[in-house]
Protein backbone atom coordinates (compact mmCIF):
# COMPACT_ATOMS: atom_id res chain seq x y z
CA UNK A 1 0.00 0.00 0.00
CA UNK A 2 1.21 3.52 -0.74
CA UNK A 3 1.97 6.16 1.85
CA UNK A 4 -1.19 8.21 2.43
CA UNK A 5 -1.07 11.23 4.73
CA UNK A 6 -4.41 12.35 6.14
CA UNK A 7 -5.01 15.78 7.61
CA UNK A 8 -7.98 18.07 8.26
CA UNK A 9 -9.42 19.69 5.14
CA UNK A 10 -8.13 23.18 4.48
CA UNK A 11 -9.66 25.90 2.29
CA UNK A 12 -6.73 25.60 -0.10
CA UNK A 13 -7.95 22.03 -0.81
CA UNK A 14 -11.18 23.34 -2.37
CA UNK A 15 -10.10 23.05 -6.02
CA UNK A 16 -8.65 19.58 -5.47
CA UNK A 17 -11.78 18.46 -3.60
CA UNK A 18 -13.97 19.58 -6.49
CA UNK A 19 -11.63 17.80 -8.94
CA UNK A 20 -12.34 14.61 -6.95
CA UNK A 21 -16.06 15.10 -6.29
CA UNK A 22 -17.07 16.26 -9.76
CA UNK A 23 -16.42 13.00 -11.65
CA UNK A 24 -17.79 10.92 -8.77
CA UNK A 25 -21.02 12.91 -8.55
CA UNK A 26 -21.37 13.36 -12.34
CA UNK A 27 -21.09 9.60 -12.90
CA UNK A 28 -24.15 9.09 -10.70
CA UNK A 29 -23.04 5.58 -9.77
CA UNK A 30 -22.25 5.74 -6.05
CA UNK A 31 -23.95 8.72 -4.39
CA UNK A 32 -27.63 9.65 -4.22
CA UNK A 33 -26.69 13.16 -5.36
CA UNK A 34 -28.04 14.98 -8.41
CA UNK A 35 -25.36 14.34 -11.07
CA UNK A 36 -25.81 17.94 -12.22
CA UNK A 37 -25.14 19.41 -8.76
CA UNK A 38 -23.38 22.76 -9.10
CA UNK A 39 -19.81 23.05 -7.78
CA UNK A 40 -20.67 25.31 -4.84
CA UNK A 41 -23.60 23.10 -3.79
CA UNK A 42 -21.43 19.97 -3.95
CA UNK A 43 -18.73 21.56 -1.83
CA UNK A 44 -21.33 22.86 0.64
CA UNK A 45 -22.82 19.36 0.90
CA UNK A 46 -19.44 17.70 1.49
CA UNK A 47 -18.17 20.37 3.89
CA UNK A 48 -21.44 21.00 5.75
CA UNK A 49 -21.28 22.74 9.13
CA UNK A 50 -21.68 19.60 11.25
CA UNK A 51 -19.13 17.60 9.27
CA UNK A 52 -15.46 17.14 10.00
CA UNK A 53 -13.71 16.85 6.65
CA UNK A 54 -10.31 15.34 5.95
CA UNK A 55 -8.01 15.31 2.94
CA UNK A 56 -5.92 12.29 1.95
CA UNK A 57 -2.63 13.20 0.32
CA UNK A 58 -0.14 11.29 -1.77
CA UNK A 59 3.17 13.09 -2.23
CA UNK A 60 1.51 16.27 -0.96
CA UNK A 61 -1.34 16.22 -3.50
CA UNK A 62 -4.97 15.69 -2.46
CA UNK A 63 -6.04 12.26 -3.73
CA UNK A 64 -9.13 11.66 -1.62
CA UNK A 65 -11.44 13.10 1.00
CA UNK A 66 -13.79 11.90 3.65
CA UNK A 67 -16.17 13.46 6.12
CA UNK A 68 -17.45 12.21 9.45
CA UNK A 69 -20.72 13.38 10.95
CA UNK A 70 -23.20 12.36 13.63
CA UNK A 71 -25.67 10.01 11.93
CA UNK A 72 -28.63 11.00 14.09
CA UNK A 73 -29.38 13.35 16.94
CA UNK A 74 -30.60 12.54 20.43
CA UNK A 75 -30.63 8.84 21.24
CA UNK A 76 -28.78 7.98 18.02
CA UNK A 77 -26.02 10.54 18.43
CA UNK A 78 -23.44 7.91 19.41
CA UNK A 79 -23.39 6.56 15.83
CA UNK A 80 -21.48 8.37 13.10
CA UNK A 81 -21.73 8.34 9.34
CA UNK A 82 -19.02 9.01 6.78
CA UNK A 83 -18.72 9.77 3.09
CA UNK A 84 -15.63 8.88 1.07
CA UNK A 85 -14.40 9.98 -2.35
CA UNK A 86 -11.17 9.09 -4.09
CA UNK A 87 -9.68 10.66 -7.18
CA UNK A 88 -10.79 8.22 -9.92
CA UNK A 89 -7.26 8.32 -11.38
CA UNK A 90 -5.96 7.00 -8.03
CA UNK A 91 -8.52 4.18 -7.59
CA UNK A 92 -7.21 0.85 -6.36
CA UNK A 93 -4.14 2.26 -4.60
CA UNK A 94 -5.37 1.87 -1.02
CA UNK A 95 -6.55 5.44 -0.46
CA UNK A 96 -10.08 4.45 0.60
CA UNK A 97 -8.71 1.83 3.00
CA UNK A 98 -6.36 4.41 4.53
CA UNK A 99 -9.19 6.92 4.89
CA UNK A 100 -11.44 4.29 6.48
CA UNK A 101 -8.76 3.34 9.00
CA UNK A 102 -8.33 7.03 9.85
CA UNK A 103 -12.11 7.52 10.07
CA UNK A 104 -12.48 4.58 12.47
CA UNK A 105 -9.78 5.99 14.75
CA UNK A 106 -11.27 9.49 14.49
CA UNK A 107 -14.73 8.15 15.34
CA UNK A 108 -13.41 6.45 18.46
CA UNK A 109 -11.50 9.59 19.49
CA UNK A 110 -14.71 11.61 19.09
CA UNK A 111 -16.57 9.19 21.36
CA UNK A 112 -18.74 7.45 18.76
CA UNK A 113 -19.72 3.87 19.58
CA UNK A 114 -20.55 2.78 16.03
CA UNK A 115 -20.24 3.77 12.39
CA UNK A 116 -23.09 3.35 9.93
CA UNK A 117 -23.22 3.80 6.19
CA UNK A 118 -26.82 4.57 5.33
CA UNK A 119 -26.88 4.07 1.58
CA UNK A 120 -24.09 1.98 0.03
CA UNK A 121 -24.95 1.28 -3.59
CA UNK A 122 -24.73 -2.51 -3.93
CA UNK A 123 -23.14 -2.33 -7.37
CA UNK A 124 -20.24 -0.37 -5.83
CA UNK A 125 -18.51 -3.70 -5.17
CA UNK A 126 -15.14 -2.14 -4.36
CA UNK A 127 -16.62 -0.12 -1.48
CA UNK A 128 -18.77 -3.02 -0.23
CA UNK A 129 -15.69 -5.27 -0.19
CA UNK A 130 -13.54 -2.69 1.64
CA UNK A 131 -16.21 -2.06 4.26
CA UNK A 132 -16.84 -5.77 4.82
CA UNK A 133 -13.12 -6.50 5.08
CA UNK A 134 -13.00 -3.82 7.80
CA UNK A 135 -15.72 -5.61 9.78
CA UNK A 136 -18.89 -3.86 8.61
CA UNK A 137 -22.00 -6.00 8.46
CA UNK A 138 -24.84 -5.53 6.02
CA UNK A 139 -27.58 -4.57 8.46
CA UNK A 140 -30.22 -3.93 5.84
CA UNK A 141 -30.96 -4.05 2.14
CA UNK A 142 -33.21 -1.56 0.37
CA UNK A 143 -34.37 -3.35 -2.78
CA UNK A 144 -34.09 -1.25 -5.93
CA UNK A 145 -33.55 1.94 -3.91
CA UNK A 146 -30.87 3.39 -6.21
CA UNK A 147 -31.29 4.12 -9.89
CA UNK A 148 -27.91 3.41 -11.44
CA UNK A 149 -27.38 5.14 -14.81
CA UNK A 150 -26.25 1.91 -16.52
CA UNK A 151 -27.49 -0.98 -14.35
CA UNK A 152 -30.97 0.32 -13.65
CA UNK A 153 -32.48 -0.13 -10.21
CA UNK A 154 -30.04 -1.71 -7.77
CA UNK A 155 -30.18 -2.30 -4.04
CA UNK A 156 -28.78 0.08 -1.45
CA UNK A 157 -27.18 -1.38 1.65
CA UNK A 158 -27.12 -0.18 5.23
CA UNK A 159 -23.75 -1.20 6.67
CA UNK A 160 -22.86 -1.03 10.36
CA UNK A 161 -19.88 -1.60 12.61
CA UNK A 162 -19.75 -1.33 16.39
CA UNK A 163 -16.59 0.43 17.52
CA UNK A 164 -14.49 -0.96 20.32
CA UNK A 165 -14.66 1.39 23.25
CA UNK A 166 -12.33 1.51 26.20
Amino acid sequence: MIDVAIRPYAQEDKAALWRILEPVFRAGETYAIDPDIPRDDALAYWCGPERRVFSALIDGAVAGSYYIVRNQKGGGSHVCNCGFATDPAQAGRGIARAMLAHALETAKALGFRAMQFNFVVSSNSRAVEIWQRAGFDIAGRLPGAFHHPEKGYVDALVMYKALETD
